[in-house]
């Protein structure tokens, strides 16, 4: 029976195993139709910004509580805070946010399954067929979306019942050096593109006349989305990391790799869509017909389309393992089940729930909750309510309820950083980071 302490082989693994978690559809197909609805270059510069002054405070966080427990979120809190168990609710809503992020998820992981599927036979940029209404019938047919839904969710639990090197560690260490690679290919036959220019463009140049509040709070919410942070999965992840390893410079690694792919998403998107005159701000959709529309154009397209979906897959999975691992690794702490077993089991339940997202665009899609579909919905609560509320109680321990001291060794340990890094990072923690989230939250309670 595997325990759920387990460890990365090496540095270079825990970061690809990090980068993996954030590098998925955050960077790679929420970005684009966010940032499309959301004032394009301005939104981008917000999304960097927050991402560097609180997204990298947020992930040395969640490294610092992890790596200086050894435990998995919900013993983590309760480790650091033992007369005050109510803390440990941190871990627990991180599992629950995860088991709601992987609900709406893992319904367009099973979308890019069904696409990798197809584009290996040639069928999704055939002269017959047009982008938006192969889409609509992916989405739009119930058994085809539950295939692709069971498919992901399969291949998940295989990769997490394999453990921690031996199916994470080794899963990352092949998917994300062959997603950038064919990312670089995308992004220069994109660029290149009568029109393009005009793409380049709205995504790069800040025009901030479009920018509202609300664009604030996506952003804010993207930022956290990319990462991977608020739901202490990351706090699972630096559990299993040696004292020898630099949680600043690891941190650093993440956060460029995470806004790199953010860039290079945009870049690969934009130009699409304004060369063949799409809806910039057509929403999910937006990467699934922007796709096709590109590799059209270029030569064996069908094959370097199926080559890039089916890496599309990779960097998803990568991401779904983690909200996985967070719960998977609770349950082997508190129950010492097997974590196969339990690995088939949180499966089966993410599916089950999955199922009212995946029928969204078909049997469900006239079902509104507060004005919003049922996959929309759920998007919002996680990115934008559950996410935010979690890294704030997330700073409010680590600068209020941790030992200061351990907190000061643990991030500076393995590191060359000194006393002006940890002044830094306290001083982001203690006032940027809870005085952003709560202004943006407030914005968001006085709106809706």
């Amino acid at each position: 029976m595997e325990k759920s302490k387990g460890q990365w082989s090496s540095k270079l693994g825990f970061v690809l195993a990090s980068a993996g978690a954030a590098i998925g559809l955050g960077a790679i197909w929420k970005m684009p139709y966010v940032a499309g609805q959301s004032g394009g270059g301005a939104f981008f510069l917000i999304f960097v910004l927050l991402t560097l002054i609180i997204g990298l405070p947020m992930l040395l966080s969640e490294y610092i509580i992890g790596r200086a427990t050894q435990k998995e979120a919900i013993t983590a809190y309760k480790v650091l805070a033992p007369n005050t168990k109510a803390w440990a609710w941190i871990g627990k809503l991180g599992i629950i946010g995860c088991f709601l992020l992987l609900s709406f998820y893992s319904v367009v992981g099973g979308w890019i399954f069904v696409y990798s599927g197809v584009s290996v036979v040639g069928e999704v940029i055939a002269p017959t067929v047009e982008p938006g209404a192969f889409f609509g019938q992916v989405t739009g047919t119930p058994w085809i979306a539950l295939l692709g839904l069971g498919l992901f969710t399969l291949a998940n639990v295989v990769i997490i019942a394999l453990g921690v090197q031996n199916g994470i560690e080794k899963a990352n260490k092949f998917m994300m050096p062959l997603l950038f690679i064919m990312f670089f290919v995308l992004v220069v036959r994109a660029v290149t593109l009568d029109g393009a220019m005009e793409g380049i463009k709205f995504f790069l140049y800040p025009d901030f006349s479009n920018i509202t509040g609300e664009s604030i709070l996506y952003a804010l919410g993207q930022s956290f989305f990319a990462l991977a942070v608020g739901f202490s999965c990351l706090v699972t992840y630096s559990s299993y990391l040696k004292k020898d390893v630099s949680l600043p410079n690891s941190a650093g690694s993440v956060v460029g790799l995470s806004i790199f792919v953010s860039l290079l998403a945009g870049l690969a998107i934009f130009p699409v869509v304004f060369a063949f005159d799409m809806e910039v701000a057509s929403g999910p959709p937006l990467l699934f017909m922007v796709l096709p529309a590109a590799f059209s154009q270029m030569p064996f397209g069908e094959l370097f389309l199926a080559l890039f979906l089916i890496l599309f897959l990779f960097a998803t999975l990568t991401s779904s393992f983690s909200m996985y691992e967070i719960i998977v690794a609770a349950i082997i702490e508190k129950w010492n089940i097997s974590r196969a077993k339990i690995t088939i089991i949180i499966g089966i339940l993410v599916f089950i729930a999955s199922i009212p997202s995946t029928l969204t665009y078909s049997s469900l899609g006239d079902v509104s909750i507060f004005g919003r579909n049922i996959f929309d919905f759920t998007d919002f609560l996680v990115s934008n309510i559950i996410l935010p509320i979690g890294n704030l109680l997330i700073a409010i321990f680590i600068m209020h309820i941790m030992d200061k001291n351990l907190v000061k060794s643990e991030l500076l340990q393995g590191s060359k950083m000194g006393e002006g890094f940890y002044r830094t990072y306290r001083f982001l923690m203690t006032y940027i980071v809870p005085t952003v989230i709560v202004v943006v939250l407030g914005y968001l309670v006085i709106q809706y």
